[in-house]
């Protein structure tokens, strides 16, 4: 957080609060709300309802997890006042929605969706929840606009144990996919400007996903597996690295997906036609990314506009690292993985509290960086 002064920046804070403070019917859960904010905005090593309550003065942590298990405001209505937040200040044609999840590592078993299951974040299978969010990226920032928590059939088939969690009747099972797809759909129905969708290949190798974006003609490159099965220009059928393998050496390019850490992220990226009857003015391709240290190559599906370059493309494939990106930010400044609550409804307010505070931290840098005036507070 060093890049930004938190209390030059509380009149943008106020300003967020305000804008989410409708959806709270009372004074104090409003109140609450922004005392909840500016401690996940704080210096404190951990963020969880005991310090944040300390934080703000209380004796106890009974106020904060009223706020998250009780209180009346409307969780979802937030989740998008944050999300239009983060247009107004990012917003661009050009930009990206990035689909992707993240583990939280919990203990037990009465947690709502807690399971031994693969986290990514872990990079095995641990106890865990899961949790699958949608980014937005700009080229003047990024920021988390939508969330779901998985839940394992394990749960969903054990109605009793919804209930102890709080998970309503009227939630169902539905594959990491499918929740990618709600959101997207959110997304899209809310008027987000957008260019393009990327994700990884868990998601990305989902034909069912890759149509429904064709349908509403929404631009992507998603990552897929190297044995996805291709269609062909000529109507044949070949798998993605024999389509890849059968590229002479000049099909390659030495492009930069992007600035890392460490400079511009180079490799080799190739593409090859696929898919017949384009509709006008539209292409598919499919997209190749070889490392050049090792050679391993990923391998994408594409879908845009007919005179997309394979430079664009490189970038498209390279913008998933900003998710990665904000889900290192929120846990890391705005307390996102420190929760201790175990119920559903709570999991989602302090989620989306979080994901308010880190979308408040992309804006103030966002407007720093454009040298914009301090902000006068209200307070």
């Amino acid at each position: 957080m060093a890049d930004v002064d938190v209390d030059r920046w509380h009149g943008e804070l106020d300003r967020l609060h305000a804008r989410i403070g409708v959806r709270f019917r009372r004074s104090e859960p409003r109140r609450r709300a922004r005392q909840y904010l500016c401690g996940l905005v704080s210096g404190l090593g951990r963020k969880n309802g005991w310090t944040l309550a300390e934080q703000a003065g209380d004796v106890s942590p009974d106020g904060m997890q009223r706020l998250l298990r009780w209180a009346d405001w409307d969780v979802d209505a937030v989740r998008d006042d944050v999300r239009d937040y983060v247009v107004e200040h990012l917003g661009d044609p050009a930009g990206v929605l990035i689909v992707d999840d993240t583990g939280f590592l919990k203990k037990g078993t009465r947690s709502a969706g807690v399971q031994r299951q693969y986290s990514g974040t872990a990079g095995r299978t641990e106890n865990c929840q899961v949790g699958v969010f949608l980014a937005y990226r700009s080229s003047k920032g990024h920021a988390l606009i939508d969330r779901q928590l998985y839940l394992p059939a394990s749960w969903t088939d054990d109605r009793d144990r919804c209930r102890a969690a709080g998970i309503p009747n009227e939630v169902t099972f539905a594959t990491k996919v499918q929740m990618a797809r709600q959101m997207l759909a959110r997304a899209l129905d809310a008027g987000v400007p957008v260019g393009w969708v990327t994700m990884d290949e868990a998601y990305g190798q989902s034909k069912s996903l890759r149509v429904w974006l064709e349908h509403r003609d929404v631009a992507y490159v998603v990552a897929t597996r190297r044995n996805d099965d291709m269609i062909t220009t000529t109507m044949g059928r070949a798998r993605a690295d024999d389509l890849i393998a059968a590229l002479p050496a000049q099909a390659w390019c030495r492009l930069s997906a992007g600035v890392g850490a460490h400079g511009p992220r180079e490799y080799w990226w190739a593409r090859v036609p696929v898919r017949i009857c384009w509709q006008p003015g539209r292409g598919h391709w499919l997209l190749a990314r070889r490392n050049m240290s090792t050679g391993e190559i990923a391998y994408y599906v594409c879908y845009g506009p007919r005179r997309t370059r394979l430079v664009d493309l490189a970038r498209i494939a390279g913008t998933r690292w900003a998710i990665e990106e904000c889900f290192q930010q929120a846990k890391n400044e705005t307390g996102l993985d420190e929760y201790q609550v175990r119920d559903w409804r709570a999991w989602y307010a302090h989620i989306t509290l979080s994901m308010a505070a880190h979308a408040w931290l992309t804006v103030a840098r966002s407007l720093t960086t454009k040298g914009e005036p301090v902000p006068a507070t209200t307070r």
